[in-house]
């Protein structure tokens, strides 16, 4: 970690730590504020391939949300959705092969991400936004989703209609949004009294508990036919709570178990991509 960033989180945390003395509820609002804003911001320039793209926009709740569209009309669609700082211009390799496949293939941009507008991005949020995708340009009957993306995803597929036909795969999904907390405040070293506050301003938001925020619940609501893979190696979701989904023994979800790729790394295996690619 450089200088410069070490100096800018103890600013975080000491600027938090002092507005819980004087209220909980407003470093809570302010801690979830930080929580929900990527501040790391992807050096990729835009692949070549996006120039053969169509264009997309729309409105999600005021936010301008951009997006490309190749080789349209195509009965059979797949969508990719990227995770947290991330961009659809990471997945490039994955376009031409399913171009080549016969695939229309969708890719946007989340809200606070990429070439799209706002500052922040919620997981009811970025749900909304797959939401309105299939409105404008579904039917979707395939998916792939990395990280964040596939906690976002998992949510979606639970009220959007599908059936065992529909196909997902998931690349290093963030399974539980309280690992997520957990690992967040233990960076910015905030105390157990903030945490609970957080979580209470949680289920004010969504009246759920930040527990209901799970693959490992979600999982179960969904049809969908899963290839799942993760690396022993991931430092950002760990593989741990993806052994919780594969104990539960779900007939529809495959898992792939790799060691050496880490988190980021992982969707860029070449081994990863075909497979993908064939899954689809």
């Amino acid at each position: 970690m450089k200088l410069g960033q070490k100096i800018a989180i103890n600013y975080i945390r000491a600027k938090l730590n002092i507005l819980a003395l004087v209220s909980k509820e407003k470093a809570a609002a302010k801690a979830f504020d930080l929580f929900c804003t990527p501040f790391r911001k992807p050096r990729k320039k835009k692949p070549s391939i996006f120039d053969k793209g169509e264009k997309l926009h729309f409105k999600l709740e005021g936010i301008d949300i951009t997006g490309h569209r190749w080789n349209h009309p195509q009965e059979r669609k797949v969508l990719i959705v990227h995770g947290f700082e991330s961009t659809s211009y990471n997945f490039d390799r994955y376009i031409g092969p399913l171009v080549k496949k016969g695939y229309e293939v969708l890719a946007f941009d989340a809200p606070a991400h990429g070439n799209s507008g706002g500052k922040r991005i919620t997981l009811p949020l970025y749900v909304e936004m797959l939401k309105k995708i299939c409105e404008l340009y579904g039917p979707i009957h395939s998916y792939m989703a990395h990280s964040f993306g596939g906690l976002a995803l998992a949510h979606f597929l639970e009220s959007y209609e599908h059936d065992e036909q529909t196909k997902v795969a998931l690349l290093a999904p963030a399974t539980e949004t309280v690992t997520a907390i957990d690992s967040f405040f233990k960076f910015l070293h905030l105390n157990n009294e903030l945490r609970k506050e957080f979580d209470e301003l949680i289920f004010k938001k969504g009246n759920v508990p930040p527990e209901h925020y799970s693959i490992k619940r979600a999982v179960k609501n969904i049809k969908a036919r899963l290839l799942w893979f993760h690396d022993e190696d991931d430092e950002m979701t760990p593989l741990k709570d993806a052994l919780k989904v594969m104990d539960d023994n779900h007939a529809h979800i495959e898992f792939v178990i790799s060691k050496g790729f880490g988190h980021r790394r992982l969707y860029r295996e070449n081994k990863v991509v075909k497979r993908v690619i064939e899954f689809l």
